[in-house]
């Protein structure tokens, strides 16, 4: 007589989905109360470069207290230094650009209009990577784009409006961030990755203080440090929560950014989402999560094609 089998939510399998789930909602949660911190020092007349200095060197923190066990200092070791200084400069324009708009913007529209990167990186892999992307993920991008248009109305005075702009020029930075990590990840571990991208974002906030540094009072600088540190800690969480599940199953939940977003707007400065600005993340979200899945469906068709 066999044994009944165990429910799906106690396999291991389901049960690593489930924690790797968690993760990514952790982590989105980190992120968008970092981005608040963002916002309101921002407010507080902190400049947005002196902001990224503190997002990285306080992120060094928990990065480091997981790099030390891990990799030791072999993280310093890198055939690719020019890889990390394309890949850092990229990055850090979209990071500026992206806490240029927190600061400009709503925080529910500057992190909906975040969500435009996949787009653009399905875009940039074509153009760049010279990937293949079939009709279903380039009819998934033009769906998204038109959510993009949904939230920023596109009308003279919304474009000329400079919040809007610098989420878009974000999204566009973040996108080309990605496709330098999927370059250099070819031969450079993530840690490696994460390492000299903090450096610099560190180094090019201290770059600022000859220019414009602005001396902040206790509290402020409390939440540039927490700022930091959430920074780090949602950094490691989206990197761990893909090492317990497949991207598949973790990526959409990228989205609950917006729900976190949403009520950390609401409790410190009153905002409420615009209906226009849900309905555009729908569908841009829609649309993410679809090339998502065509993703996956190209990856596993390959790997059965090899095998």
């Amino acid at each position: 007589m066999t044994s009944a089998s165990p429910p799906a939510s106690d396999r291991p399998d389901a049960q690593r989905i489930g924690l790797g789930i968690a993760l990514r909602v952790g982590a989105m949660a980190c992120m968008a109360a970092m981005f608040a911190g963002v916002k309101w020092t921002a407010g507080q007349g902190i400049p947005v470069l002196e902001i990224v200095f503190f997002r990285n060197a306080f992120a060094f923190i928990p990065i480091a207290l997981y790099i030390l066990p891990t990799t030791g200092l072999r993280v310093l070791k890198t055939r690719r230094p020019l890889g990390h200084l394309a890949r850092s400069a990229v990055g850090l324009t979209g990071m500026v650009c992206g806490f240029s708009a927190a600061a400009l913007l709503p925080l529910t529209e500057a992190t909906a209009i975040s969500f435009a990167a996949p787009l653009f990186m399905t875009a940039l892999s074509a153009l760049i990577l010279k990937e293949k992307v079939g009709r279903h993920r380039w009819g998934a991008v033009a769906v998204g784009f038109v959510g993009v248009l949904i939230m920023v109305r596109p009308s003279p005075t919304e474009f000329a409006n400079l919040g809007v702009l610098f989420g878009l020029a974000g999204a566009l930075g973040a996108a080309g961030a990605m496709i330098a990590i999927r370059e250099i990840g070819r031969t450079e571990p993530g840690p490696t990755i994460v390492f000299y991208f903090t450096l610099a974002g560190m180094l090019l906030g201290l770059a600022s203080l000859p220019f414009h540094w602005v001396a902040p009072e206790p509290f402020t600088l409390g939440v540039l440090v927490v700022m930091g540190l959430l920074g780090g800690v949602g950094q490691l969480l989206l990197t761990q929560a893909l090492k317990v599940a497949p991207v598949a199953a973790v990526a959409p939940f990228d989205y609950t950014q917006l729900l976190w977003a949403s009520v950390f707007g609401f409790l410190i400065w009153g905002e409420l989402p615009r209906p226009v600005t849900v309905a555009g993340a729908l569908v841009v979200a829609a649309s993410g999560v679809y090339i998502l899945y065509r993703e996956t469906v190209r990856m596993r068709q390959a790997r059965r094609d090899a095998a």
